[in-house]
């Protein structure tokens, strides 16, 4: 095995251990192009080629992987106050109109902004019900 087979794997080793202490997909397509590297090194491709294939690797790696991984990835929603308020009743404070689209309510004790579902306009003192976050 050459120096620069050795080198490669070494790299794909590092960067693969990198990504274990990291857990955030950031070194793994360096890996994927060091492994990539590792395999041209092989067939004697030379020093400069293996680095552009690195490099090369690296990148397509990302762009076809980098998508798939964020939606696997997607961060779950810390329910806060807001949800507390869907389903219940409110009354609107402060005109939901068509123009604007907005307009406020108050639902538990809370001013809320607000806007209707149909792009009505709703009056001051309605009764409605949240549907929403």
């Amino acid at each position: 095995m050459s120096l620069n087979a050795i080198f490669w794997i070494i790299f794909a080793i590092a960067f693969g251990i990198a990504e274990a202490m990291t857990v955030n997909f950031i070194t793994i397509w360096f890996a994927i192009g060091a492994v990539a590297s590792f395999i041209a090194s092989i067939f004697t491709v030379s020093v400069m080629a293996q680095i552009c294939i690195f490099a090369g690797v690296s990148v397509i790696a990302l762009v076809l992987t980098r998508p798939l991984v964020k939606k696997l990835m997607k961060n779950k929603t810390v329910p806060t106050n807001a949800d507390r308020v869907v389903s219940q009743k409110a009354v609107v404070t402060e005109e939901i109109n068509e123009i604007s689209g907005t307009g406020q309510v108050k639902a538990m004790g809370q001013v809320w902004s607000a806007k209707s579902e149909d792009g009505e306009s709703i009056e001051i003192g309605e009764e409605v019900i949240i549907i929403e976050e």
